[in-house]
């Protein structure tokens, strides 16, 4: 493992060629298993390199009783990698410490850190750095430690994003208004900040200027001015906001909205000739308006300011290598006809009759024996005409707000995602899963 400072890796090319044959979780397992010998920067090599190979998004590193346990999260959900013994963890923990900047006197209490991973030799062209955000808790065997991988290659374009035609159309004329703010909710690890960089990404032209305020900066974007907060000197997203806004933008993210004092100055530059981009964390689009109004904003501050909320999940695709399609079961085909009979006529849908076939997940070596393989987001969107403003003025209830918004044409995110399994992409449980039955 070749460093060149603190906090900032390059592996190898030797390790590499290791990682590059990691295909699948079995071929990453013996890996792993053939090189615990090795030394602690060799082996963490090629845990790192094996999970970014396999697209991983978090490693779990899991002190037990008489081991420790790795586990990968692939498309959502966690794989068991390996189990080794306590020596190897200890050494793994000291040096992921030093890399990202934790102290290694403490145990008793969570840290967090990061570190950059480059790829390649060291004077060889390398691509993008990846940055890894680490994560330490004391738990009874030992600190629990979980590296979250934040991989450039996930920034796609919105068209890459999965949403419909329609709704594409609709979020490409409300990113290039001059003013308002789009606010994206769902829950962690729900494709928000993939949604917000795909906007930007869109948006981004010399003649703008785009500020963020994040926590951390998650992704690195050419031409844009991105800022991190730092609560532990003053620094926090109200602050930094009220500093942005001087900057002359015309385009703000703010990674999150946590409390009213943010609420209030990000709604504020929306009504004030700034488009304010931002996420919260609500169950749906309806629920947005609750939320800001629990943390202290009045329906009259947030009805002019909002243009759009959009509600997302991520469930995965089925893997092209091994999913079949099968014909649904009666009561399965005449539920399916039930939960889209009010679906807008300008939406295509396939038709619902016994000659439909869906896709049913199988399993090989190419998806992990999962059928999955890859993921896609699922939406509902929130538009804020005048009708509903004036509706929002009188602080209705979520029920009562999302039934006006599905009478307005917008359609649930489980529609959204049932579309998507007559499209062939993924499966009625993944949706069940994902969204409720």
């Amino acid at each position: 493992m070749t460093e060149k400072i603190v906090g900032e890796i390059n592996i190898s090319a030797s390790s590499l060629s290791i990682t590059q044959r990691i295909k699948n979780v079995p071929v990453f397992k013996e890996e792993i298993e053939k090189n615990l010998e090795k030394s602690t920067s060799e082996l963490l090599d090629i845990i790192l390199g094996g999970a970014i190979n396999l697209d991983g998004s978090d490693i779990h590193i899991e002190p037990r009783e008489e081991d420790v346990k790795i586990r990968l999260r692939l498309d959502g959900i966690l794989q068991d990698i390996v189990s080794f013994e306590k020596k190897i963890y200890e050494n793994a923990i000291s040096r992921l410490k030093l890399l990202s900047g934790i102290k290694l006197n403490i145990d008793d209490r969570p840290q967090d850190g990061r570190f950059t991973i480059t790829l390649g030799r060291a004077d060889s062209k390398r691509g993008a750095p990846i940055e890894v955000r680490v994560s330490t808790l004391p738990t009874e065997f030992g600190e629990s430690i979980v590296l979250r991988i934040l991989n450039p290659k996930s920034l796609i374009s919105i068209a890459e994003l999965g949403f419909r035609p329609d709704l594409l159309e609709v979020f490409k004329k409300e990113i290039k208004k001059p003013n308002g703010m789009i606010i994206v909710t769902g829950p962690t690890g729900s494709g928000k900040t993939t949604t917000l960089y795909g906007f930007l990404k869109e948006i981004q032209n010399p003649e703008v200027k785009i500020i963020t305020i994040e926590d951390p900066i998650e992704y690195h974007l050419a031409s844009i001015s991105q800022t991190q907060v730092n609560p532990s000197k003053g620094y926090d997203f109200a602050n930094g906001l009220r500093a942005i806004v001087r900057q002359d933008p015309d385009v703000i993210l703010v990674g999150e909205v946590r409390d009213l004092e943010t609420a209030s100055i990000a709604l504020q530059a929306a009504l004030t000739g700034h488009l304010v981009l931002s996420t919260l964390h609500t169950n749906d689009a309806a629920g947005t308006i609750a939320r800001l109004q629990s943390l202290g904003e009045k329906p009259i501050n947030i009805a002019p300011a909002i243009n759009m909320i959009i509600a997302q999940r991520l469930v995965r695709k089925v893997c092209k290598s091994c999913f079949k399609v099968a014909s649904p079961e009666p009561k399965i085909l005449a539920q399916l006809k039930k939960d889209l009979k009010d679906i807008p006529p300008e939406i295509y849908i396939s038709s619902l009759d016994q000659g439909l076939k869906i896709p049913k997940a199988v399993g090989c070596r190419d998806c992990n024996f999962t059928g999955y393989r890859g993921r896609t987001g699922i939406y509902e969107a929130l538009l804020v005409d005048d009708e509903m403003e004036n509706f929002i003025l009188d602080a209705p209830s979520i029920s009562a707000l999302k039934e006006k918004a599905i009478k307005k044409g917008m359609l649930p995110m489980k529609q959204d995602g049932l579309l998507k399994v007559l499209q062939g992409m993924t499966t009625l449980e993944e949706i069940e899963r994902v969204a409720g039955e």
